[in-house]
């Protein structure tokens, strides 16, 4: 059993969260273990190709930890509806929507995430750091998503909730910018995304919707899901670039 001073802190503070959350530290720490005998496993049959997997694969567990807490705590805010008709399960729509677009969201950077480190040959301080950013405005779709869902989907929740996804973006893209910076002119990243037209357009996407919300929610909230769409179209940049390499 960990007993250490940080899960003691971590116990008393999050009560109701301490069973999902520990359980999310076992599969994270799992996953690492696993990471590591799949990068030893490679290793012997020379199938690494230069590429620094041990230095990234503590920053891509936390990061994968992180985002699972993350929905963790979003999908422990559906209430179980205090009846079996469609009567009681009405005032849970709000909360199941937000959930689901919000959901589409962590997913989406995840995959991002994943494929962007794959093409990282070693990670610097400047890339944890860059990292941590994204994670922490990551960490604020819980907050956003529930407030967005408990004022049904009112004008100044919405733009805090596209702020939030403006703020995100940024950091993804400052990530991305930071790891061309580290590679140099051998970036496989920067051969990958080009000049990133898809990232700039969510960028000018999430600036009308902030600005939509001052006349019509609702067209800031439909805005928010063309644009998950947008990104739900499988992107094989990096996969294409890499290929040759496989």
């Amino acid at each position: 059993m960990i007993n250490t001073p940080f899960f003691s802190n971590v116990k008393s503070i999050y009560p109701r969260y301490k069973g999902e959350a520990m359980a999310v530290l076992w599969l994270t720490l799992n996953n690492n273990l696993r990471k590591r005998h799949f990068y030893c496993v490679k290793k012997q049959q020379g199938l690494t190709k230069g590429r620094d997997f041990m230095g990234k694969t503590r920053l891509e567990a936390f990061s994968d930890g992180v985002l699972a807490i993350i929905i963790t705590i979003m999908v422990l805010e559906l209430k179980v509806p205090h009846g079996d008709t469609l009567e009681a399960l009405m005032p849970l729509i709000p909360t199941l929507l937000s959930y689901v677009l919000s959901f589409i969201y962590i997913g989406i950077y995840w995959n991002n995430h994943h494929h962007m480190f794959y093409a990282v040959n070693h990670v610097t301080g400047p890339i944890m750091w860059a990292n941590l950013h994204l994670l922490f405005w990551l960490s604020l779709f819980p907050f956003a998503t529930g407030w967005l869902s408990e004022n049904h989907f009112a004008a100044l929740p919405t733009a805090l909730y596209g702020i939030v996804l403006f703020a995100a973006a940024i950091a993804h893209m400052l990530l991305q910018q930071t790891i061309i910076a580290t590679e140099g002119k051998v970036s496989v990243l920067k051969r990958a995304v080009g000049k990133d037209w898809k990232g700039k357009l969510s960028l000018v996407l999430y600036v009308f919707a902030i600005c939509a919300t001052l006349f019509a929610p609702w067209i800031a909230q439909l805005i928010f899901i063309v644009n998950a769409i947008i990104w739900l179209v499988p992107d094989r940049r990096i996969e294409r670039v890499l290929k040759p390499e496989a």
